[in-house]
């Protein structure tokens, strides 16, 4: 068990069902990218542990949110997910994913969520059936009081228990089970499947470019995170220095290409306020140096200083242009020159 704490929040990350905070207000599902979808299936239980709307949508609509006064315990806000990826798990094959776990448990950090419980992915735990997966996990283990999936949800051996049959079994141990309505992209007037909001139309959209499509499905900017490592510094050698991102190795990674971001940079003492600053970043193999293996580098417009070791934190605004092999490097000096003048319009505009 960890506990992530920052800024006096805590979020407990237990990676199996001893020692848990209980008892418990369960979100359940695999919610990778807590976007708005997965936020809607969240709300009920920090309403059942919180006493009151916390957030709507992604927007805090209540600021103070006092329990009342009642003879049994508050229950614990809970996310519990499965770690790995139940599809990790049964193709053998390696998930990217588009919140790590650091990442997931700022997102709920952020929501109010106050623990995270990672059910170990493992063919015992696959071989439940819905029943068994009602008793032992959620009555015995985590000591359910309230409960909260969304309307696709399936769970148990095969996938067999549907959220009906969730809301039959823990109404047997007089659990309520909220079983919240599929969230469709209210930009797209016609509502069907197809316009749902998903962690895979996400992927695809980020696969894309679309950035801002991505971001409105997220209710938030698509980040990468990760610590400033060196490169081979060939940007200061045609005036424009990069730096090179050390992100999770599970981390999705969007089109290659060029992209306008907004960077947030935590210096190393907590006394010094973390920097906000505007800038350019390529993902790819730079072709025009002939690399070969993918890196992340970000140019900050206007800014200059010693990032080695630094956190850096990259909201994607806006899509620019497709990688591509440029004849010099003068060509591709002149072409940086180009988008960082586009990126500049993006932020004026």
């Amino acid at each position: 068990m960890l506990n992530l704490s920052q800024n006096g929040c805590s979020v407990w990350v237990a990676s199996s069902t001893e020692g848990l905070l209980t008892p418990t207000a369960v979100a359940l599902g695999k919610f990778d990218g807590v976007h708005l979808g997965h936020q809607r299936v969240i709300q009920p239980v920090l309403q059942s542990a919180w006493g009151g709307e916390k957030w709507r949508d992604g927007e805090k609509v209540v600021e103070d949110l006092s329990f009342p006064s009642t003879n049994l315990p508050r229950p614990y806000p809970t996310v519990v997910t499965f770690d790995p990826h139940p599809q990790e798990f049964f193709t053998g094959q390696p998930r990217t994913l588009l919140t790590p776990l650091d990442e997931k448990v700022q997102q709920l950090r952020s929501l109010g969520v106050e623990q995270l419980v990672l059910l170990p992915f493992d063919r015992e735990l696959s071989a439940l059936t819905p029943e068994e997966f009602v008793d032992k996990i959620l009555v015995e283990q985590l000591q359910c009081q309230q409960i909260s999936v969304g309307q696709d949800f399936c769970f148990g051996q095969k996938r067999m228990g549907t959220a009906q049959d969730l809301q039959i079994l823990a109404g047997k141990y007089n659990i309520p089970v909220t079983i919240v309505p599929i969230k469709t992209d209210t930009d797209n007037l016609a509502a069907t499947d197809d316009t749902r909001i998903s962690t895979s139309l996400i992927r695809d959209n980020l696969e894309a470019g679309d950035i801002q499509k991505a971001n409105r499905l997220l209710g938030r900017p698509y980040t990468l995170t990760g610590v400033v490592v060196a490169g081979q510094k060939l940007g200061r050698t045609i005036g424009f220095p990069t730096a090179n991102i050390q992100l999770p190795k599970d981390k999705f990674l969007p089109r290659h290409g060029v992209y306008a971001i907004a960077a947030t940079i935590h210096n190393q003492t907590p006394d010094i306020p973390p920097t906000q600053q505007l800038g350019v970043m390529n993902i790819g193999n730079r072709p025009t140096v002939n690399g070969i293996d993918t890196r992340v580098e970000v140019h900050l417009l206007d800014w200059s200083g010693d990032l080695y070791g630094k956190n850096l934190v990259v909201q994607l605004v806006k899509f620019l242009r497709p990688e591509q092999k440029f004849d010099s490097l003068a060509a591709l000096k002149n072409q940086i020159q180009l988008d960082c003048t586009a990126a500049q319009e993006i932020f004026n505009s």
